[in-house]
């Protein structure tokens, strides 16, 4: 059993990404830290007034992961203070839910020596959360695109890639079950074939780094975007104008209220200065891909 206090890293993440709809998701350059110290019960304490609201005993969604991770090998986990510091927006379509999950899979790993594999980690992650998109980039690094049935994961794994973006972050959340509340019960059958041909070119683009044809299918969605994009402010326009500047895609970043645009690197803060100035109703995050995953490490 791991002993000693440690901190936890996490990065967030962008899923979807247009028709990649819960497999397709990117880890970006903003990251949760989990500090963790032994003690004698459960706390939870964040850095950060736009946290205040969450539960700081074992009701924390990063304990409630942790606790599940040692109980699904039979296991007991033995409580830890946590002080959290994050540059990762809550409730704004980044992953933030999956954050939490990632970063209490790898406390559990930490603390009980498990040594759990990338595959155990993505399959506790998965089933907690409903689908292998965010928490598998998460735990991860790169890009991934995950298939997730049955609690079998299947995801194929971009680990380094090379592109840039930026997070366009509005100022109020609202939560993924309201997103989710939009969406229809079914499509047309030629809808879904074009949605399926979308969202294997973009699988496919990843692999390649065809990052200017993956932007391209990034904007084909069929499957969530033509239902949720009335909730966000001047999207039309945002992707009309991020075109003309160069970028490659828009698209809402998860389930929203976020909109995330790719871009080639080195473009990202200029680009982000660009669309502070024209739309004012969101807050401009100029962000690179990361291959860097979920990880603990001793302080």
């Amino acid at each position: 059993m791991g002993s000693g206090p440690f901190t936890v890293r996490v990065p967030a993440t962008t899923a979807n990404l247009g028709p990649g709809f819960d497999c397709a998701a990117l880890a970006l350059s903003l990251f949760m830290e989990v500090s963790a110290e032994p003690a004698d019960r459960w706390e939870v304490r964040y850095d950060g007034d736009e946290y205040t609201a969450l539960e700081e005993g074992e009701e924390n969604l990063i304990v409630r992961a942790a606790l599940e991770t040692a109980a699904v090998q039979g296991l007991v986990l033995p409580p830890c203070r946590l002080f959290v510091r994050s540059d990762i927006p809550l409730g704004k379509g980044l992953g933030s839910s999956a954050t939490a999950v990632a970063a209490g899979i790898e406390i559990a790993d930490r603390l009980l020596g498990s040594g759990l594999s990338m595959e155990e980690k993505v399959r506790i992650g998965s089933a907690m959360e409903g689908h292998a998109d965010n928490v598998v980039a998460s735990l991860m690094g790169g890009a991934t695109v995950s298939h997730y049935r049955d609690g079998i994961v299947r995801t194929v794994h971009i680990p380094t890639p090379d592109v840039a973006g930026v997070v366009l972050v509005p100022d109020k959340p609202f939560a993924t079950e309201e997103s989710r509340g939009l969406l229809p019960d079914s499509i047309d059958h030629r809808e879904a074939v074009e949605g399926s041909s979308a969202a294997g070119v973009l699988a496919a683009a990843f692999a390649v780094g065809d990052w200017k044809t993956a932007g391209l299918m990034m904007e084909e969605d069929v499957l969530h975007e033509p239902y949720r994009i009335g909730l966000f402010p001047d999207f039309g326009q945002i992707r009309l104008y991020c075109r003309s500047a160069g970028a490659f895609g828009t698209a809402v970043s998860g389930a929203g209220p976020s909109i995330f645009v790719l871009a080639a690197p080195g473009t990202e803060e200029a680009l982000a200065a660009r669309l502070g100035k024209e739309f004012p109703a969101y807050r401009p995050i100029a962000v690179r891909a990361t291959g860097e995953g979920a990880a603990a490490v001793a302080v």
